[in-house]
């Protein structure tokens, strides 16, 4: 019986199943294009010529969006000689194809719905190709790839079709590159400050690095006691808080300012974070707070900005070990469910690899968590603040500012980031040498720590695509705060 039941099952089985596909709606969008070029503007945002399941189309259409770009009429007759003549459709020539595709066209009205039609299961397509390589890749996988490996290249695979509706990798032609380029230029001059990456909410330092670069790896480092946390916290907060959404053509939405953070803080709770960032808003400090030293009104402060910060796209997560695969699929994530504009995270060194020959050296680990968040920057084309500590070596120098040689496993750290920032803060280190009250060199030492009191410095080490160089801010230590830095030149003018 059973014998049998197979037999009839494999009878009933197709040998072969096509992938979906609907030539109808491409004939029918395309010869929307050819009547009326206005049609390729309601799909041009979403639909690319890759997404077309027959190749003739795909030729078509490319060289009608590249007609319509340039500002040119893409008709029957003016496209036919950038078509392969000789070819055949059925018992057409393509001339006679293109002008049966404008005669049965469709209304421009329903341009959209063909062309999200064709996108769709051009996506379907590229779901069973990653499902068929996944199959494969099981059946004969190779001896130095583990099951882990597999899923994150399965969920990283599957993430880039979610974002894209496509999974090709490989290369791309140099106009979609310039494409790109004049886009980032368009937005930076439609953006607040006129600037190309996200703004920092300080104002010297977006003016020496542009703001935050999409898919840069940022360096952030310092001794402990510098402020690192508290200046990345800041940034972060300044960033959610300036969040300005605004909707793309496919119904999904982009920061026009500011943006949604994700900050993984290795070190900190989220409770301490959040009290970090309280204390920076109502000019309260933490102290105060965690021992409840309050008074009514400032507890009133306290709750009039905690209702405000709810309304922040800032999402913390407090895992301590996380691994880079860990935080790779959360960032992912939260990338797919809340949006996300940067990255940062507290601190690299308290990061774990994933593989376990990394974990038996340290620098091995270091080197994959850095290449791994570079390559996290690339793939979700967001910003990543990952902050560092230093070597030792910078207490015995005189000049105790921080170089490049000092980041702890410093090759790999310093090779992948395109920006590495340093901070400093002279305050620190001369109000830790006071000398003998009343002496000569107290009060040298005086004058010296009131010039140094409430300013830092941010040394910019390296940077891919801008100067290096050093940025002044203030700081108010009590408050875990920096600022701009108001200058004599910056003042207005005043009169006796």
């Amino acid at each position: 019986m059973a014998e049998a039941l197979r037999k009839q099952a494999a009878a009933e089985t197709p040998l072969f199943r096509e992938a979906p596909h609907n030539l109808e709606a491409e004939q029918a969008l395309l010869g929307a294009i050819l009547v009326n070029n206005d049609a390729f503007y309601r799909v041009s945002d979403f639909l690319k010529s890759s997404h077309f399941y027959e190749p003739l189309h795909r030729k078509i259409y490319e060289v009608a969006a590249d007609m319509v770009r340039m500002g040119k009429i893409a008709n029957p007759v003016t496209m036919k000689t950038f078509l392969p003549a000789d070819e055949k459709v059925g018992e057409m020539t393509v001339t006679q194809y293109l002008a049966r595709l404008a005669a049965e066209a469709v209304t421009v009205i329903n341009a959209g719905d063909y062309g999200r039609a064709i996108y769709d299961l051009a996506t379907r397509r590229a779901l069973i190709t990653v499902g068929e390589d996944m199959v494969n890749i099981a059946f004969d996988a190779p001896v130095d790839m583990s099951p882990g490996a597999q899923i994150e290249d399965a969920e990283r695979r599957l993430f880039e079709l979610a974002e894209t509706g496509r999974y090709d990798g490989g290369f791309e032609t140099f106009s979609d590159a310039v494409n790109l380029a004049i886009d980032m230029a368009g937005a930076a001059y439609q953006r607040d400050g006129h600037l190309s990456g996200v703004s920092t909410g300080l104002r010297d330092l977006d003016q020496r690095m542009g703001g935050l670069q999409a898919s840069d790896l940022i360096i952030l480092a310092g001794r402990p006691g510098m402020g690192k946390t508290s200046l990345a916290t800041n940034i972060a907060f300044n960033i959610a808080q300036a969040y300005e959404p605004v909707q793309q053509a496919d119904g999904s939405f982009s920061a026009k300012n500011g943006g949604v953070v994700g900050f993984f803080s290795l070190e900190m709770s989220s409770e301490q974070l959040a009290t970090r960032i309280i204390s920076e808003q109502t000019e309260i400090p933490s102290s105060k707070i965690r021992r409840g030293e309050i008074s009514e009104g400032e507890f009133e402060r306290l709750v009039a900005c905690s209702q405000v910060m709810q309304k922040i796209p800032l999402f913390i997560d407090q895992t301590g070990g996380i691994s880079i695969a860990q935080l790779t699929a959360r960032a992912r994530r939260l990338k797919r469910q809340r949006g996300l504009d940067v990255i940062v995270v507290d601190y690299v060194q308290l990061m774990q690899g994933s593989s376990a020959k990394s974990s038996q050296n340290r620098v091995q680990e270091i080197t994959e968590i850095t290449t791994g968040l570079k390559a996290l920057a690339k793939e979700l084309n967001v910003p990543i603040i990952a902050l560092s500590q230093l070597s030792r070596q910078v207490e015995s120098r005189e000049d105790k500012r921080p170089q490049l040689s000092d980041l702890r496993e410093s090759g790999s750290i310093e090779q992948d980031a395109d920006v590495v920032l340093f901070v400093f803060r002279e305050e620190y280190y001369i109000s830790n040498r006071e000398p003998e009250p009343g002496t000569q060199e107290h009060l040298d030492w005086q004058t010296k720590l009131a010039a140094a009191q409430g300013r830092a410095e941010v040394i910019i080490a390296k940077q891919r695509h801008g100067p290096t160089g050093t940025v002044s801010l203030a700081f108010q230590a009590q408050f875990t705060r920096f600022s701009d830095l108001a200058d004599d030149a910056r003042l207005p003018e005043h009169f006796e």
